[in-house]
């Protein structure tokens, strides 16, 4: 369950909140004092009291009065500012780092011991620093309830910290437009006890580990899916999102575009390989060219054999 109040969610919250109720209290108090000392005047010295205009002489104690003031004001607010913006630059040495991937259109998060989720887990009263990478456009990952935000620029080393104080679950969004389901692209994060993730952490709990008897082809499959956002675009039960679906994927012809021509290809093992490695050089007909970037050097080769085995078992082979 989302937690809809958001006190003592991150170490941050309350300087953030305190920032923004000064500026905006100082705002309204401007506001309101400079509306009634207009209307105050308008009604004083209105034309039917004051047929005659009146010679008013300027004063250097009001000049000063009026620029020493807001000086003052601005000044705070900017030291508000500031010192909230230093604080969250600053991270802590023993902060844990997660690795934190986002593509059009999903957030995912890897562990030091490899683990890789969609929702991103991390212990109370510990500061957390999310090593933020992009691999395709700006995305831009943002906690409300802790009071975080940061661009994710392809290419660049951005990152940020937070320390939460307050087991539960809260929102991730994408806060920069990346694309047709930018909408979509959200998660959750979980903050759990300390001794509950370290257990989690300490043991390479992935369905891509060799030897993992646990774990068949089918789930090995999924979470392949799941570790590059692959679902964001694709479903495993014949709904159309931005590509097509998984579901009876293998054996059977389809319409592609390739260089502006109409061609039917069997869906084999080469032409999910193509699909992967190179995208946007057959597109299944009535699908939209580049809205797929490349995997050539992500997806491995044992990845691939364990999407092939997830296709197989989708197609009833």
């Amino acid at each position: 369950m989302i937690e809809q109040t958001t006190k003592d969610a991150s170490t941050f919250v309350s300087q953030v909140d305190g920032a923004f109720v000064f500026i905006f209290g100082i705002s309204i108090l401007f506001l309101v004092g400079i509306t009634a000392f207009m209307v105050y005047y308008i009604l004083k010295y209105r034309k039917s009291k004051n047929a005659e205009a009146t010679h008013i002489e300027g004063s250097n104690t009001l000049e000063i009065i009026w620029t020493v003031i807001p000086t003052i004001l601005v000044l705070s607010m900017f030291y508000y500012g500031w010192s909230g913006w230093k604080s969250q630059t600053e991270i802590p040495d023993d902060a844990i780092p997660i690795k934190t991937i986002a593509r059009m259109w999903s957030f995912t998060f890897q562990y030091e011991n490899g683990l890789i989720t969609d929702t991103l887990y991390v212990p109370k009263d510990q500061a957390v620093k999310l090593d933020l990478v992009a691999l395709d456009v700006l995305h831009s990952l943002y906690i409300p309830a802790f009071r975080v935000k940061q661009d994710m620029v392809p290419g660049k080393k951005t990152d940020i910290w937070f320390e939460s104080e307050k087991e539960g679950e809260y929102e991730i969004f994408c806060a920069e437009y990346c694309g047709l389901r930018h909408s979509y692209m959200t998660s959750t994060v979980k903050v759990i006890p300390l001794i509950d993730f370290e257990k989690m952490t300490q043991i390479d709990s992935t369905a891509l580990v060799n030897n993992n008897t646990v774990v068949d082809a089918r789930q090995a499959g999924i979470s392949v899916t799941r570790k590059y956002g692959c679902n964001a675009c694709h479903t495993a039960d014949g709904s159309k999102l931005v590509g097509p679906s998984y579901k009876n994927i293998l054996g059977r012809s389809r319409v592609v575009i390739q260089d502006d021509e109409e061609i039917e290809v069997i869906a084999d093992e080469d032409y999910i390989r193509r699909s992967i490695y190179e995208p946007n050089i057959e597109v299944v007909k009535g699908y939209e060219k580049g809205l797929m970037l490349s995997y050539k050097d992500q997806v491995t080769e044992e990845e691939f054999m364990q999407l092939m085995d997830y296709f197989k078992y989708l197609s009833g082979q």
